[in-house]
């Protein structure tokens, strides 16, 4: 039950539709949990994304403002906060490799992979530089399921603790 990171999974679905010959007919929307800074919703729409939907931080934003950790917003004022600062630091990202438009940056993976074996790289990140090398898959999944256990454990804890 523990998610897919969002990345590797966008990135597998554009590569699969790409060798299938369908990457134009599709549009992909990733709505993920893991996206919380500009660098994640970068390299999601460096890697095909069309849209990212960060849901948890936005939830995450309406919940400081209803439990009064921010003030003087709104907490649809907060989400649009975040909203508008994740747009600006990715047109920031672009403008910085000196690209001016959404649809020339989208899919065009200009990064280069760091601490990610050359296999990983070659399979789900296909054409993406890797001069280093680094965790396999296995070592991703691990951590993935850690997480998932801990919140699990955690989720389990607090249910039990409001009974």
């Amino acid at each position: 039950m523990a998610p897919i990171p969002s990345l590797l999974l966008t990135s597998a679905v554009h590569h699969h539709l790409i060798r299938g010959k369908a990457r134009t007919r599709v549009g992909l929307l990733v709505e993920a949990g893991d996206v919380r800074e500009v660098h994640h919703v970068a390299l999601l729409v460096g890697y095909g994304a069309a849209a990212v939907n960060p849901y948890l931080a936005m939830e995450t934003a309406e919940d400081l403002v209803r439990s009064g950790a921010i003030t003087e917003v709104t907490y649809k004022e907060a989400q649009k906060a975040l909203i508008k600062a994740l747009g600006k630091g990715v047109l920031k990202v672009m403008s910085k490799m000196v690209i001016s438009t959404i649809a020339s940056y989208t899919g065009a993976q200009v990064f280069e992979a760091l601490g990610l074996s050359h296999e990983l790289v070659d399979e789900y990140f296909t054409g993406t530089t890797s001069r280093l090398g680094g965790i396999g898959l296995d070592v991703i999944a691990e951590e993935v399921a850690s997480r998932h256990r801990r919140a699990s454990l955690t989720n389990a804890t607090e249910r039990e603790t409001r009974r």
